[in-house]
């Protein structure tokens, strides 16, 4: 992996802490939309890694694959992605 590891690790750590919040919040029947809240933040630093984690894919996976002739699997791979993403 070309990402940002400390960047990666420190939004994950924050992620982690976010869900063991949530878990809390679950266990003292805090309100409803209060938990909604937190889910989506939790999400977000989510999709925040998994962007990053792309970018640098397509910064440094992809463009070696090009380099070396066989970028189309890496193409096939990133659409695959995107894919799930999308649902």
């Amino acid at each position: 992996m070309k990402a940002n590891k400390t960047k990666i690790n420190n939004l994950l750590k924050t992620a982690r802490g976010q869900v063991d919040g949530l878990l809390k919040m679950v266990e003292e029947d805090r309100y409803c939309i209060d938990i909604c809240n937190q889910l989506m933040a939790t999400q977000a630093i989510l999709h925040s890694v998994n962007k990053e984690i792309l970018h640098a894919h397509l910064n440094h996976c992809v463009k070696e694959a090009f380099q070396h002739g066989n970028g189309d699997e890496k193409i096939e791979e990133i659409m695959s992605i995107m894919d799930k993403m999308g649902k």
